[in-house]
């Protein structure tokens, strides 16, 4: 029989579904994963089916657990990480979506947020939920599909639907019909104010939600409700956004300490304690998490497409096989030779935040080729950390001497070494690079007593290698003023 004790982490990230068991070291045991598919509708849509969400979720949790079951594990408690912003709305009866997902990614509500900014709303928004006016999160989103589906107000607002981010999708199905988020989560919507911990009735009325749409918001360790379909009832016990879960995962508990996830896009948290610091930079001010009463806070900056930027190289341009293909072919290169791609597929992200700019390239010649493209891919990734890096150290005052990484691409060495030298800064990756669903385990470890405090989480997080930086500081500037001349000709509306 089972006895030694485990946790399921589920990992719903926009390109795949997928399921880890970690044992008590926060090593982990199974990994289950289905890619999951994009739907692109319309320039700028972006959708996915909620059905292919939470079926393929379901799918990978129960053969993870069942690899785990055969080490001889029993799965203890369940932690949630999902991809923000994405916004499902579903019938409280039936348990059925009345529209595709909209993910984070689609900017089918620029129009109406720029109208918000040039009535001057930007400034309650900003105050009351540290965010901006962007289509990005969820609430332009939500009041889209009320207005888009025949009688989806009127249902609304008389309490016969729900919505939630796909935290809420996926817990709703797992506990047979419990409605709620987390602190994190409801951070992400421009309608949770994030200094009294609860939804703004303000902010409800300017997007037009019915606040009966909304879901019970909980802290990110806490009660979430049991799920059976494991066979033996299992607490849900923690649950965070992807890149908060991903800042505790990599045990950036101390203000000052930053990470940097690279996957789909790119998203750096700087952990500022229990002060929110308003950003000068058009940088975000999110809650990072909360443990029982204790809210702590961060300044987020946000890239739209980083790794998917490399998928797009593979899937539709079909430059490589495989994404660790990359590595190797922007290593065969001794330079960039002028080439940039400024990667706005979907728009431009922190700290520029134009809904409507578009993918460039810049600096072709007659030379370039296949290389060229995938080593500008890379270093997007790059170039646009450093925006960020240098966005927090103007909100700060204080650079950071030291970035924790983590994400698929961040298994890519020749990356992680550009990374160190075109941001100046000690690159560290950690021996577990699955730090998004770790901290969706250590969420849930907390709350069942798998892991007794912070510091142990802190205790059991190890080095697995550093890069140190080694580029001469003149060649950095000149790699830098390439990539900002290539950002300015990527911008809808370039600055004056």
């Amino acid at each position: 029989m089972s006895t030694k004790p485990a946790i399921l982490a589920i990992d719903q990230g926009t390109t795949s579904s997928r399921a880890i068991v970690f044992d008590d070291a926060g090593a982990p045991l199974a990994i289950e994963q289905k890619e999951l598919p994009q739907h692109f509708p319309r320039d700028g849509w972006v959708e996915h089916d909620p059905d292919d969400i939470w079926r393929d979720t379901l799918e990978v949790s129960a053969a993870a657990i069942a690899v785990a079951r055969d080490k001889g594990y029993a799965v203890a408690g369940i932690g949630i990480t999902n991809q923000r912003e994405t916004t499902i709305v579903w019938d409280r009866k039936t348990g059925r979506p009345i529209h595709k997902a909209i993910v984070w990614q689609d900017r089918r509500t620029a129009d109406t947020c720029r109208a918000l900014h040039d009535q001057g709303h930007e400034d309650l928004v900003r105050t009351r939920t540290g965010l901006l006016l962007d289509p990005y999160f969820s609430a332009s989103k939500i009041a889209w599909i009320l207005d888009h589906v025949d009688g989806a107000r009127d249902r609304a607002e008389g309490g016969e639907l729900a919505f939630g981010t796909v935290d809420s999708w996926l817990l709703w199905h797992l506990t047979g019909g419990t409605h709620a988020t987390d602190v994190t989560n409801a951070s992400r919507t421009s309608l949770f104010n994030i200094h009294n911990g609860d939804w703004d009735d303000d902010l409800l009325a300017l997007f037009r939600v019915p606040r009966a749409l909304l879901p019970d918001v909980r802290a990110n360790c806490a009660d979430f409700g049991t799920t059976n379909l494991f066979g033996d009832a299992i607490p849900i016990g923690g649950m965070a956004g992807d890149q908060q879960a991903a800042t505790f995962g990599q045990a950036c508990f101390a203000p000052g300490m930053i990470k940097s996830t690279y996957g789909t896009g790119c998203f750096a948290l700087l952990n500022t304690g229990d002060q929110a610091v308003t950003s000068d930079n058009r940088l975000l001010t999110t809650i990072a998490w909360q443990i029982e009463d204790k809210v702590t806070y961060a300044l987020e900056g946000s890239i739209f497409t980083a790794g998917a930027a490399v998928q797009w190289l593979r899937d539709e341009m079909g430059f490589i096989a495989s994404s660790p293909e990359s590595e190797a072919i922007a290593a065969s290169l001794d330079h960039n030779h002028g080439v940039y791609l400024v990667p706005a597929f979907t728009g431009l992200g922190a700290p520029w935040w134009d809904p409507d700019a578009r993918g460039t390239l810049t600096g072709l010649t007659r030379d370039t080729g296949k290389a060229h493209f995938v080593r500008a891919a890379l270093e997007a990734a790059a170039f646009q950390t450093v925006d960020l890096l240098d966005a927090m150290a103007g909100d700060t005052g204080t650079a950071p001497t030291e970035l924790r990484v983590d994400g698929g691409m961040a298994e890519n060495n020749w990356l992680m070494q550009f990374l160190a030298d075109v941001t100046n800064t000690r690159i560290v990756r950690p021996q577990t690079t699955e730090t998004t669903a770790l901290g969706a385990a250590y969420l849930a470890g907390l709350h069942c007593g798998l892991w007794p405090s912070l510091e142990a989480i802190a205790e059991s997080w190890a080095v697995d290698r550093t890069y140190a930086p080694t580029m001469p500081d003149d060649d950095r500037i000149i790699l830098l003023q390439g990539w900002h001349r290539a950002v300015h000709r990527t911008l809808y509306e370039a600055p004056e």
